[in-house]
């Protein structure tokens, strides 16, 4: 049977797919039938057991224009509520077969019905400005450095000095889990405490993220122990753990925010005309119901375009079938010296987070982050950097250091 139909026009009840694709030996067209055929009811050969009524649930190539090819899938082929069911079919063996040189899943668009079926961020980025009660600015973050090594003990005085020096939001590292030099526990009872400290002495509802990363099961547990300590967040690596077990996660409905770290996404999205997109990743994390999601500093240590993390941010925070907004999160080798850039490209609706451009100031923690704080203050009251870090010590010397 044809897979291609160029008069095609899809209705409310496909999902449609856009692909680049590079051919191998075939023609452009033979590839894209095959992808379609592949992602959808077909094979390799005929077989005895297609019937009429299956063929009409064969996907359709409606478009090919250059190497950009789309294709609609009917609704009925995928399980409502499944992104792993989902991404099998539209993601799975077609990057494998030999019709194919390159293929990259550019777009997804859902439709509405199915896209309902999943329960989207219990926390969105509404209700993150409302736990923090800040309204019209970015929120400063920082991730505790070195990435591994620290004490909980020695976690417990860093998250002091961050946060009564003007951080908002501070987090885990990626890799950091429950290891004999700092268990989980003792990490979140000690910064948890620091959280309070704060909200006591000044007022401030700021965030920590731990990091539940692991099995299934054992993520359940430390969510359910962060939510006894009366914290108000945790992490996942998004992609190492899996669809199912952020769709897991989601469905606990513990009521915290779910600060979604993208490690590994590289591997999958980074080669410009093979894998898959951000933005793919992006809309299913936010179907998943992540609360807040890394996506790209423009201008860091990691690979990411302005028009890339732009559209990115800009879907994160745009109606998408009534589902909650998410915060975009930068993270990446950011310092002080950036932050007036990212606020002009990014605008107030993301957190800021510095690493080793906090820990790494030529005078200590503490004046790394009133660095931050400096310099987002500067570019809120529009005062060029050099400018105001002439009244401002801390920034001073972090331009020294990093501009």
């Amino acid at each position: 049977m044809g897979y291609v139909d160029l008069k095609y026009k899809p209705t409310e009840n496909d999902m449609v797919c856009s692909f680049y694709l590079e051919p191998e030996g075939i023609s452009l067209e033979k590839a894209a039938e095959d992808i379609a055929a592949e992602s959808s009811i077909g094979t390799w050969t005929e077989v005895v057991t297609m019937s009429s009524r299956i063929k009409r649930m064969g996907a359709k190539v409606f478009s090919i224009r250059k190497n950009i090819v789309k294709v609609a899938y009917p609704q009925e082929l995928f399980e409502k509520g499944n992104i792993p069911q989902i991404l099998s079919s539209v993601a799975g063996n077609i990057f494998g077969m030999k019709a194919v040189k390159n293929l990259r899943l550019l777009d997804v668009e859902l439709p509405e019905e199915l896209a309902r079926s999943f329960k989207g961020p219990e926390v969105g980025l509404d209700d993150v400005r409302r736990i923090t009660g800040i309204h019209d600015r970015p929120l400063l973050g920082t991730i505790y450095k070195p990435k591994l090594g620290l004490s909980p003990k020695e976690m417990e005085k860093e998250a002091y000095i961050v946060y009564s020096n003007g951080i908002d939001w501070s987090k885990d590292d990626e890799n950091l889990a429950s290891m004999e030099f700092n268990k989980f526990e003792e990490r979140v009872v000690r910064v948890l405490s620091v959280v309070d400290r704060i909200k006591s002495e000044e007022g401030r509802t700021v965030i920590y993220a731990p990091n539940i990363t692991g099995p299934v099961d054992r993520m359940r547990e430390r969510a359910e122990f962060v939510k006894e300590q009366g914290g108000r967040c945790i992490m996942v690596d998004v992609l190492t753990i899996g669809w199912s077990a952020l769709q897991y996660i989601r469905k606990q409905n513990f009521g915290k925010i779910i600060h979604g770290h993208r490690a590994m996404h590289a591997a999958i999205t980074r080669n410009r005309k093979h894998g898959i997109s951000m933005l793919v990743l992006a809309k299913f994390a936010r179907l998943a119901g992540v609360s807040a999601l890394h996506t790209g500093t423009i201008f860091g240590k990691m690979e990411g375009g302005r028009d890339d993390v732009v559209a990115l941010n800009r879907f994160l925070k745009s109606d998408f079938f009534g589902m909650k907004k998410v915060m975009p999160i930068a993270s990446g080798g950011l310092h002080p010296a950036l932050i007036p850039k990212l606020v002009n490209a990014l605008g107030n609706d993301v957190i800021i987070n510095c690493g080793g451009g906090l820990w790494g100031h030529p005078q200590g923690s503490a004046a790394g982050a009133r660095a931050m704080k400096q310099s987002l203050d500067s570019a809120l009251k529009g005062i060029p950097l050099q400018k105001y870090a002439e009244s401002h010590e801390e920034l001073r010397m972090a331009l020294k250091k990093w501009a």
